[in-house]
């Protein structure tokens, strides 16, 4: 996949493709419906298959005071995007420029003559340009008053279950926020997942044995504080099971901003400086302070137990 920063100057390669556009952030199943629709009217005109996407979030463009509240990381965006078939990636700067462009401007300037799209495609509550004066309706009017066309997709949602599973990105934080890292998954299509380079810590975790890889959160919203079950990427060729906290640490006296702090099971190596990715699997428990190390030391390491029985279980 061929990553674009800009919609100018732009080789010939990269012009006229087909492309779905949204913040995609999460890039959950109802994503992958708009992505899809887009890979497949591409293949079938045979055209390249794209993305059109904003950096950073428009919402933390306008409150940039805001909490963290992504659900992916550049990284593991451009991961999920490649990983459903897209050939070009155009990531937009969302800056005063940007934000300041009426949609019919936005529509002409850069979706038609800057990307050359031959068509774009959008999800149904798409909104765009300045004021959010355009949505999805209006972006086809714009799009075929410049020669090119444009396609909406519907709400897409999993009725299997008898209740029916909205896709939202709404919806993976309220469920991360529950401690339901299984029904964001279902939203998801995949584990949710944290990814960062593996700082230094106070190396505590040494010291009762249960050495620890920690993280910091970053742009990421929290989870619901506590203790998962997780599968960890990049250590090893293989992914590599283990027990994570996501919290502030009480008992070591408390950090101003939650870490994530992963241990692997049945691992040694040196893990400072590389990327990993924690993929949640299954809340284990709340964090919570405890009187002394011992008393965590013996809760971790019944944690460890509850993590690994979880983990035997799960795929």
């Amino acid at each position: 996949m061929r990553l674009y920063r800009d919609w100018n100057s732009l080789p010939a390669a990269a012009r006229g493709a087909i492309a779905a556009i949204g913040n995609f952030d999460g890039v959950h199943r109802g994503h992958a419906a708009v992505i899809g629709e887009a890979v497949a009217r591409a293949r079938k005109a045979g055209r390249p298959a794209a993305i059109v996407t904003f950096e950073p979030h428009p919402r933390r463009f306008f409150k940039p005071d805001l909490p963290p509240f992504l659900l992916a990381s550049p990284h593991l965006k451009i991961d999920a995007l490649r990983d459903l078939g897209v050939d070009l990636c155009f990531v937009l700067r969302f800056d005063k420029r940007l934000s300041s462009m009426t949609a019919d401007a936005f529509a002409g300037d850069v979706l038609a003559k800057g990307l050359g799209l031959a068509c774009v495609v959008a999800g149904y509550d798409f909104v765009f340009g300045k004021g959010r004066g355009g949505n999805a309706q209006t972006l086809i009017a714009d799009m075929r008053a410049q020669g090119a066309d444009a396609a909406i997709v519907p709400a897409a949602r999993d009725d299997s279950g008898g209740e029916a599973l909205v896709f939202s990105s709404t919806a993976v934080r309220e469920a991360l926020k529950g401690g339901d890292p299984k029904a964001a998954a279902r939203i998801l299509g995949r584990n949710f997942a944290i990814d960062g380079r593996v700082r230094k810590g106070d190396q505590r975790g040494r010291t009762i044995g249960f050495p620890t890889a920690n993280i910091a959160l970053g742009p990421y919203m929290p989870p619901k504080l506590g203790v998962y079950a997780v599968r960890v990427k990049g250590a090893a060729a293989k992914p590599v099971n283990g027990v994570a906290n996501i919290g502030i640490r009480p008992t070591a006296g408390g950090d101003p901003a939650p870490r994530l702090e992963a241990h692997l099971f049945d691992f040694a190596g040196d893990l400072y400086g590389k990327r990993l990715i924690v993929e949640l699997v299954d809340f284990v428990r709340e964090e919570r302070k405890f009187e002394s190390f011992d008393a965590l030391k013996t809760q971790i390491a019944r944690d460890a137990e509850t993590a690994r029985t979880i983990l035997a279980h799960s795929q």
